[in-house]
Formats: C-alpha cells, sequence, structure tokens
C-alpha cells in the first residue's frame, strides 16, 4: 500500500492543542490523558505504565516481530532551586537548554497552593539602573531568576505564597502558527512529533489500513532527561522508529522541509537495515527527504538500547531552525514525516527472523560487501 494523504488541519489542530498544554518531564500527567482520549477517539485500546508512558497497539496481521513507533510528550522546563532574598526564584533547568532562551520567557509555577505567572529575567534586567552591565552579564543559569507575579519582595512573602523548592516551571511555547506554512513557537520538540504520529494514526484508520504486523505507538515522558523508552518496549518488538526533531543549521544536512533522516547521533549509527528501508520507502513513495548526522543529540532510541533492548532502532526528522530555543519547523516537514510513517506501517516485513529473540545464521542479514570481498579475492558466503 502507497503513502496515505495526511489531513493537514487535523494535524495542525492536534499541534495547538498540544502545545496549550504545559508538560515539562515531571509534569505530564496532564498531557498524557490529552493524548490518551485522542488515541481512544481514533479507535485504539491505551496501556499506561505506571509513570504515564502511553502504549497503544494497533493490530496488524501478526503480533511477532512488530513495529514501535515512539514520540514524546515531555518539553524542557525548570525547577525552583531556591527561594531567593529578593523575593524572587532561583532555577535549574529541566532538559539541557541555555539561559539564553530563558531570559524573557513568560512562566507558569506550579505550587501546591495554585499555579503562579512569573517572568524569567537576568540579574541585572535594568538598563536605566545599570546602563551597560545588562549587556556584559554572563549567560547561564546562575545568571537568571524567575520574578513572580505576585506580592513577592523576601522570602518569607514567597513562603506565604506556598512556592517552594522543588516546584516545577512551565515555560509558554507563544505558538504563531503562519499562512505560508511555518510555526514558530518553543516546545515544538517534541509536541510536533506527537502531533505527527496522531496524524498518521487518523489517516491508517481513515482508510483502514492492513499492516503485516502490530504496531506500538508508544509516547515516553521523560525523554528530555535521558530516560524515554527505556522501560515501554515489550518483546514481541522488533524495530522501533523514534520521531523528533532533526538540526536545521549551518554544517548540518537537515532540512525544514522533507523528511530527515538521521544517519546517526552522539550514541553512534542507527540500524543500517531499518535506516536503508525509510530511504528505500522515501524514494519510492517519492518523499522529499535527506540525511543527516547529529553530533550533539540523542533521542528515545538510544534509551531503548542502553536499557538492553535488543531492537532495530532509526529516527526520522522534521528539520526545527533553533532547537531548544525558539524553534521553527514547516508544516511540509510534519506532512512528510507522517507520509512515511504510514507507508512504513503497511509495509512488507523484510526480515523474517526478527520475530526470534534468538536464531542461528540462517536467515541473517547482509551488508553489501559481495563486491569488495571479490576485489580482494575473498570469497563470500552463500545467500542463507
Amino acid at each position: 500500500m502507497p503513502r496515505l494523504d495526511i489531513d493537514i488541519g487535523y494535524l495542525a489542530e492536534q499541534l495547538k492543542g498540544l502545545l496549550r498544554i504545559p508538560s515539562p518531564t515531571g509534569y505530564t500527567d496532564t498531557v498524557v490523558r490529552h493524548v490518551s482520549r485522542e488515541l481512544e477517539r481514533l479507535g485504539l485500546t491505551v496501556e499506561l505504565t505506571r509513570r504515564g508512558a502511553i502504549r497503544a497497539v494497533r493490530q496488524g496481521s501478526r503480533r511477532a516481530s512488530a513495529r514501535a513507533i515512539v514520540s514524546h510528550v515531555d518539553t524542557l522546563g525548570a525547577q525552583v532551586k531556591n527561594l531567593k532574598d529578593n523575593g524572587r526564584l532561583e532555577l535549574v533547568p529541566i532538559g539541557t537548554w541555555s539561559a539564553r532562551f530563558a531570559e524573557g520567557a513568560r512562566t507558569t509555577i506550579f505550587s501546591e497552593a495554585g499555579a503562579y505567572r512569573g517572568t524569567i529575567l537576568p540579574l541585572k534586567a535594568s538598563g536605566h539602573t545599570y546602563n551597560e552591565e545588562i549587556d556584559s552579564l554572563p549567560v547561564g543559569w546562575d545568571h537568571v531568576e524567575l520574578r513572580i507575579d505576585a506580592l513577592a519582595r523576601n522570602r518569607a512573602e514567597i513562603d506565604r505564597l506556598g512556592i517552594e523548592i522543588g516546584d516545577i516551571v512551565a515555560v509558554d511555547p507563544q505558538p504563531e502558527f503562519l499562512d505560508n506554512g511555518f510555526i514558530v513557537s518553543r516546545h515544538l520538540d517534541n509536541k510536533a512529533g506527537v502531533a505527527v504520529v496522531l496524524a498518521a494514526i487518523h489517516a491508517l484508520e481513515r482508510n483502514k489500513a492492513v499492516t503485516p504486523v502490530d504496531i506500538h505507538f508508544l509516547f515516553t515522558i521523560a525523554e528530555e532527561v535521558g530516560v524515554g523508552a527505556a522501560s515501554i518496549l515489550t518483546e514481541d518488538v522488533a524495530s522501533m522508529v523514534a520521531i523528533d526533531n532533526g538540526t536545521s543549521a549551518p554544517g548540518q544536512a537537515s532540512s525544514e522541509f522533507g523528511v530527515t533522516i538521521a544517519m546517526a547521533d552522539q550514541t553512534g549509527p542507527f540500524d543500517y537495515h531499518l535506516t536503508k528501508k525509510l530511504v528505500r520507502l522515501c524514494k519510492d513513495e517519492e518523499i522529499r527527504y535527506q540525511k543527516d548526522v547529529f553530533r550533539y543529540y540523542r533521542s528515545d532510541s538510544a534509551s531503548a538500547i542502553e536499557a538492553g533492548h535488543d531492537v532495530r532502532t532509526a529516527l526520522i526528522t522534521f528539520g526545527v531552525d533553533a532547537s531548544h530555543g525558539w524553534e521553527r519547523i514547516h508544516m511540509h516537514a510534519l506532512r512528510s514525516l507522517a507520509e512515511l510513517v504510514t507507508a512504513y506501517a503497511a509495509s512488507p516485513v523484510e526480515i523474517e527472523r526478527d520475530r526470534n529473540l534468538h536464531a542461528g545464521l540462517k536467515g541473517f542479514t547482509r551488508q553489501p560487501l559481495a563486491e569488495a570481498a571479490q576485489d580482494l579475492g575473498i570469497e563470500s558466503d552463500p545467500a542463507e
């Protein structure tokens, strides 16, 4: 079955809805409920782990050698490190992101006493007071503080508000959906990836698509802190494709258009055969694509492998300009990704041996070394 048409309006509405829900790592219950309800509305049965990672299985022709599509619902954020004597809050980041992009951010502080609004500011924020010192202040989390939009002139007044060390701080996304297809917002990593997966499921259900194996749609809740898909895979999953952001920047091949297929990240190469298949599907289905290598990046795939799961992994991405900052993407990439997911879900199983956890050489994969071996005078084995 070829790639399926994607409902762009549905994809955009899902992304808008996801961006409205604060979900920094550690504060994901609400977004988990939101995504779970949409999956159920689409006709899938939802199962949650103890902490709230989501698994929704769409049944195929068989259970063995299942495929997983994974994205993460958690985002960057911050946490209260200390209550300061000047009535402001010291912060530590949730996830890896620069305080350069935190300066000026509007936020919500979630405390047991209620939610408070606030702004992250540099320690020297007023040019009328500090003159040129505002430009020489170093960049870093030690050089910003959160101003609370409530009566908080000292530590005692912060205490009366009920704000405590460890409270979660969510950063406003402030999204803009432009008529030319560009989308600018914080937290497109990875709310956009979640919207892509939902749009792909929507297309599969709308077309009553039959897949050769079960498809496990997974949504993790702690990818931004490195945990990701460590504990959500079951033994019948043989391959896992992660959907996340690719970094569009000088020196990178990623693009805000089409699919960017990651060949490697900081943990090493992705599975040779699975990645090759995804490239071939792009070619066969005329989906624009490019390849890239990410040196300072890891995804749900890395956490799954490091946790000991013996699965083939790959990473397909939408190009993001200024990742983990003021992010920008284009709808063309989101649509292309969703199309590739539908094509992959319906594609034939090629490595039948993968249905077994362990097996002999028969049916084991080959990498294209036969010609090189012949040139070196080495006799290659016949196909098993």
